[in-house]
């Protein structure tokens, strides 16, 4: 299809029916399908996506908010993808030209490989970090003293949410409460009865996936992966913001190899808010 033509295709939102479109855009670029990841952020957050007359997606990306709902401070995008066969034809740069205009004055943030960093910047985006991800089985070590970690219940949903809210920044009601139901297995840890962090393990094809990851320091943080490693034989998958030096130090020692880098970006805005200090791993890079 000639590329003026594409220029005119419509850019429409996208819902659950167009899940296997997605999936199948992601294999044609060659990602994981990441059906269940996909499944999640369409329901979470808004997808935005450009038909192909021949069928399927030319082009697709999410947009999770955060904070309130007629007015949200933060919005993370993730998953922009175009299709192999329509690749530098400028559609991500239409696809994120009209995400930028969609979302009006609202900041955003997006993790970029360093391929697609570049149309990033082209856009006004800025890096403002950078996160590694890390990947392989877990060898289990001592117990990490001094920290009392337990399965995540019902009755904890009120302090996770309270916790994240002050740790991110911004109130990400809407996606919290649906990770007890994307997620495998979710740990708090506790001081005195007193939530001091948490994490949860959701399945990412033949992985767990580590995320969110919130501790009140390192040592809580060792033993929130620890115990959720402990009850999975699949490799493990997490994104470490790299100013964790002694997180990713004791993870690598665990059997956990680096994979790659990914730069932290924002749009009107110099830093994320909220503490990075006790923020060391996003739910997932496509949502912050």
């Amino acid at each position: 299809m000639p590329t003026d033509s594409l220029s005119r295709l419509p850019i429409r939102r996208l819902t659950l029916r167009d899940l296997a479109a997605c999936a199948d855009l992601s294999e044609n670029r060659g990602w994981p399908r990441e059906e269940h990841k996909w499944g999640f952020l369409l329901t979470a957050g808004k997808g935005y996506g450009i038909d192909d007359p021949d069928g399927g997606l030319v082009s697709a990306c999410v947009v999770t908010e955060y904070g309130a709902q007629d007015q949200p401070s933060l919005g993370a995008v993730g998953m922009v993808l175009v299709a192999e066969r329509h690749a530098r034809q400028g559609l991500g740069r239409r696809l994120m030209r009209h995400v930028v205009s969609s979302m009006g004055t609202t900041p955003l943030t997006l993790h970029a490989t360093p391929n697609g960093r570049p149309l990033y910047e082209e856009l006004g985006f800025k890096v403002t970090g950078r996160a590694e991800m890390l990947r392989g089985h877990f060898t289990p070590g001592d117990p990490v003293p001094g920290v009392v970690t337990r399965a995540a219940t019902a009755e904890d949903l009120t302090a996770i949410l309270r916790l994240d809210e002050e740790v991110f920044g911004a109130d990400r009601t809407p996606v919290i409460t649906r990770l007890p139901a994307f997620a495998d297995r979710m740990r708090v840890a506790e001081d005195d009865g007193r939530l001091i962090g948490y994490a949860a393990a959701w399945p990412n094809m033949d992985t767990h996936v580590v995320g969110p990851l919130i501790a009140r320091d390192t040592e809580t943080a060792k033993a929130l992966i620890a115990t959720l490693a402990a009850h999975t034989d699949r490799p493990l998958r997490t994104d470490i913001d790299v100013r964790h030096a002694e997180l990713l130090t004791w993870a690598k020692e665990r059997g956990l190899a680096g994979v790659s880098f990914n730069s932290v970006m924002t749009y009107g805005i110099t830093e994320l808010p909220g503490d990075w200090t006790r923020r060391f791993a996003p739910l997932t890079v496509a949502a912050g």
